[in-house]
């Protein structure tokens, strides 16, 4: 029998515009729509310019559960919908890739990309990873980047616009 853990994390954000401020919720936890988590990531690979970053899309999409086995496929909702993605991908017992980061764009500006990252990297240190890896296209997704950058992963080197960037844990 497959055991099952569980991982669910809430975050509350607030935010302010000329006339309000606003509460806002995300629950993020391991993958339990595989059906919605594969909309979220087709609905990413439509990005203009992030076509890149999908090579082996069919390959993923077809297994998502055993694509990112050893590792976690995390999804964001609020209230009761799935709004948001990201994937970390086992590539050794001490490296892993994180991967898949998508906020529906009408659910994007309430700090939801900070708390998915920090789930993201919660679920590594708890899947005992040493190093996480991101690569991403600044020119296509330039908020993303400059948060990668804001929360601590360091630049390892840029190929032709695509930047591989990490993270290293502290024991």
């Amino acid at each position: 029998m497959k055991r099952i853990r569980i991982f669910t994390i809430k975050y509350l954000s607030f935010v302010e515009d000329n006339y309000r401020t606003e509460a806002c919720m995300i629950e993020i936890r391991e993958c339990d729509n595989y059906e919605a988590a594969k909309n979220l990531i087709l609905e990413y690979s439509k990005i203009k310019g992030a076509e890149a970053c999908f090579v082996s899309l069919d390959k993923e999409l077809k297994d998502l559960e055993a694509f990112y086995e050893g590792g976690a496929l995390l999804l964001g909702y609020e209230d009761t919908t799935p709004i948001a993605t990201i994937a970390i991908k086992k590539l050794s017992d001490n490296n892993a890739e994180a991967k898949r980061l998508y906020i529906k764009p009408e659910h994007r500006g309430k700090g939801y990309a900070r708390h998915m990252l920090n789930a993201m990297l919660d679920k590594c240190r708890d899947l005992q990873f040493k190093e996480v890896r991101f690569t991403t296209k600044p020119e296509v997704m330039s908020i993303g980047y400059a948060l990668y950058k804001k929360m601590g992963f360091e630049e390892l080197e840029n190929n032709e616009g695509t930047v591989s960037m990490r993270m290293v844990f502290d024991d």
